[in-house]
């Protein structure tokens, strides 16, 4: 690993605070999901958002470029998830068009931050 990715903590990666606030941001949401759904949807949601910092952090104290680049594919397929049960809580109408949209936008943001840190460190 560069002396960069190895000197700076994961909580200095703009993609790890971005995927913190996220979380905070399901568990608001998620909190008004039917009682029903609390070992259901709003589980895996949780689980795939909790995913993607945890993923980053794990990735990052790992000892080479090539672990680091696998956690944060790790932390692109929970993100991935997180987006496909974000898109059927809105369908089962859990979730509202208002309340989707900015959850959904700050997700795309978050995968295309991967993609890129992952890219840089191919260089």
């Amino acid at each position: 690993m560069t002396g960069v990715e190895k000197s700076r903590s994961y909580r200095d990666l703009e993609v790890w605070k971005r995927s913190i606030a996220l979380v905070k941001d399901i568990y608001e949401a998620t909190s008004q999901f039917p009682p029903a759904e609390n070992f259901g949807l709003v589980q895996q949601i949780r689980r795939a958002a909790v995913s993607i910092p945890s993923n980053i952090a794990e990735g990052q104290f790992r000892n080479s470029i090539k672990e680091f680049k696998q956690f944060l594919s790790i932390a692109l397929g929970s993100a991935a998830e997180l987006e496909t049960q974000l898109i059927i809580a809105n369908q089962v109408n859990y979730l509202s068009i208002t309340e989707f949209n900015p959850l959904s936008g700050n997700l795309e943001i978050i995968m295309k931050m991967l993609k890129k840190l992952s890219m840089s460190l191919s260089k």
